[in-house]
């Protein structure tokens, strides 16, 4: 196997398949935590020096800083530069040094946070990964210090500024990878389309709670395709293949759009059953969430089509408490639009379209010319992403 010293380190490690060590399906964890490490070790080193930089502007902006940065290293599963490296390794084998790429790898988790604090203002969401968002932190902080001024107002304000320097900071990461100008211009176009398919995504997500009795299931299937598979696997594929440099065989970006886009709607379809049926203790999130408020998922977009009339009419007025009910009247409610989607057939019906997009992500790979290593684990990858409890 090959040894690749981390950057920022002095220590080096193997995220290299061992000799042996997978079977088809598989993914060893202890190789991707060594991959995570690295990542997790490159952030923390950029974060550090980014913190003391603004300190040195005002000891002020330390706090609102250290916020954006527990946001990006409260643990998370890595998906996106795990995904980017195994596309990286698709293309250059397994003797290529990690380290030049390392800060591109990383990078895409800055740019997820900025996606997460900014989404949670916009839902108004009061945890994320079982703590407090950063809203809800910085509005504390305004009433610990006994400021003028809403509170809520201000956190929401001041998040999305956490979200926009989480957003340049990503930028500025990933300009410090090593590999050639040309190489990292190609990267960046792939980079700013995944920035722009993501925006999009958004929008239409937003958009769709206010449409939500003229959406369809095509529709919210081609939001999950923007907001979420584009920017969790497709585009980290390709960023990762175009790190690579240029030349690489157009049957692997062909490859990778298919296992990318099938294995992004699976992992978007998982997150709309966990939405509804996952564990909180496990999610982080309350449970019910997009019930309670008529987001128009593909699960509950399925369960319209399949209800009965009286079933739609309750599924179709969500309880989100702007008949003035009561919190457990609320709480009744949308225990009924759970059983109602059980009743209904819909959660068997997502669970068959994530397991034919897995089937079609794996057929993808199967003759693509990649490296067999990064064939196996992202075989592995496109089950273990999609049948997550959290």
């Amino acid at each position: 196997m090959a040894n690749h010293t981390v950057a920022g380190t002095d220590r080096s490690v193997s995220v290299d398949e061992p000799a042996g060590s997978a079977t088809p399906g598989s993914s060893p964890p202890h190789r991707r935590d060594l991959l995570t490490a690295a990542v997790d070790d490159t952030l923390i080193d950029f974060l550090s020096a980014e913190i003391d930089a603004l300190d040195r502007i005002d000891p002020a902006l330390r706090p609102f800083a250290q916020i954006a940065r527990d946001t990006v290293l409260a643990g998370g599963k890595r998906l996106r530069p795990v995904f980017a490296h195994w596309g990286w390794r698709g293309v250059v084998g397994p003797d290529a040094p990690l380290a030049p790429v390392l800060p591109a790898l990383a990078a895409l988790e800055l740019l997820h946070a900025f996606a997460l604090v900014h989404d949670d203002v916009m839902d108004g969401s009061a945890t994320r990964r079982g703590r407090p968002t950063a809203h809800r932190r910085l509005a504390g902080q305004h009433r610990a210090a006994g400021r003028d001024g809403d509170p809520d107002r201000f956190g929401d304000g001041a998040a999305v500024l956490v979200g926009d320097l989480c957003l340049v900071w990503a930028d500025r990461l990933l300009g410090q990878a090593g590999v050639p100008p040309r190489t990292l211009l190609d990267v960046r176009c792939r980079y700013d389309q995944m920035r722009v398919e993501t925006i999009a995504g958004q929008y239409l997500d937003v958009l769709g709670e206010t449409e939500a009795d003229t959406w369809s299931v095509d529709r919210a299937l081609r939001v999950a395709r923007h907001k979420t598979a584009s920017y969790t696997v497709l585009r980290p594929l390709h960023l990762g293949a175009a790190l690579a440099g240029p030349g690489a065989d157009p049957a692997i970006h062909e490859a990778y759009r298919r296992y990318g886009t099938n294995v992004g709607e699976a992992f978007q379809l998982r997150d709309d059953l966990l939405g509804v049926f996952g564990d909180p203790a496990t999610t982080g999130k309350p449970a019910g969430d997009d019930l309670r408020t008529g987001k128009p998922t593909v699960l509950l977009l399925i369960a319209r089509e399949l209800a009965t009339d009286a079933q739609r009419a309750e599924l179709t007025r969500p309880p989100s408490g702007a008949d003035r009910e009561s919190d457990r009247e609320i709480d009744r409610r949308v225990s009924r639009l759970v059983e109602i989607v059980v009743e209904t057939g819909a959660a068997d019906q997502v669970e068959q379209l994530i397991e034919q997009r897995v089937r079609d992500a794996v057929d993808a790979l199967a003759d693509a010319p990649i490296d067999a290593a990064a064939r196996r684990v992202l075989t592995g990858l496109a089950v273990t992403a999609t049948t997550r409890q959290a």
